[in-house]
């Protein structure tokens, strides 16, 4: 498994797709993950501390697990089957529940836990992108830094 990091939610165009960007910490790998908008809409609200009257549902479900007195260890991105991405959340005892990419990522960026990727999928479907092309990864990162949740 290689660490990765949330490297933002952007929305690609014609189709108005959000897309999760994913990158190894120790690599130079990308995840791109196709996701919906509610999810997209989430993850991006907490990374700009944005909060809203009422909790979200990955909001709630971080306090559903909290109050059970479970943390959230990891997230692991296993596989890609039939197109779809299958991820796990972890928490103590070896105990794991299957979830989207999308809501995983959401609850991990709530809590802090780390997102792992497994060394197979991101050799079958990780992207490089070549130093000529990293002022396109600070654009988006600029457009990050510019989009609103409510674009989504």
């Amino acid at each position: 498994m290689q660490e990765l990091r949330v490297v933002g939610v952007r929305v690609e165009l014609p189709g108005n797709q959000p897309i999760l960007l994913l990158k190894e910490t120790q690599g130079e790998r990308y995840l791109p993950i196709w996701i919906g908008a509610v999810e997209a809409a989430a993850i991006a609200y907490e990374q700009q501390g944005v909060r809203p009257a009422r909790p979200m549902t990955h909001d709630l479900l971080r306090e559903v697990v909290t109050t059970l007195g479970a943390s959230l260890e990891a997230v692991h991105i296993t596989e890609m089957r039939d197109g779809i991405y299958i991820a796990e959340l972890l928490f103590g005892n070896e105990r794991t529940v299957s979830a989207r990419p999308s809501d995983a990522v959401a609850l991990a960026v709530r809590t802090g836990a780390p997102i792992y990727g497994a060394e197979s999928l991101l050799d079958e479907v990780g992207i490089e992108i070549p130093d000529e092309q990293e002022d396109e990864v600070e654009k988006f990162r600029e457009f990050l830094d510019n989009i609103s949740p409510e674009d989504f």
